[in-house]
């Protein structure tokens, strides 16, 4: 289950990282979740890789239940607002009264969506 977290929050992280952000506070949001939710996968996986789970007394079904749940929440809110970021392609951003300009070209427009999926 590990793998599979780290393997989407890298592409999220990725594909987050390689646009154009137009709108910092909500793209920034989505950066952090997916780099906590990897840092902290990956600092649970070595918990166990390394034998450390056996030695802290703590009920790690129930950690694995809250961790899980906290990350889903936390990505769903995510997806929200990539989602909406994503939404606004079609908006012109104006410079001045003669200037139009898309938020987002057609290849960030692409590179969003699979941000948001």
């Amino acid at each position: 289950v590990f793998f599979f977290l780290q393997l989407f929050g890298t592409i999220v992280w990725i594909l987050v990282a390689s646009t154009h952000v137009p709108l910092p506070l909500l793209q920034g949001w989505v950066m952090f979740v997916a780099v906590t939710a990897w840092f902290l996968s990956i600092v649970f996986l070595c918990l166990f890789l390394f034998g450390y789970a056996n030695r802290i007394a703590v009920n790690w079904n129930q950690m694995d239940f809250l961790f899980h749940g906290a990350t889903f929440v936390f990505y769903f809110g995510a997806f929200l607002l990539q989602a909406g970021t994503t939404s606004l392609h079609h908006f012109p951003r104006r410079f001045n009264s003669t200037t139009h300009e898309k938020i987002l070209a057609d290849h960030e427009y692409n590179i969003s969506i699979a941000a948001s999926v």
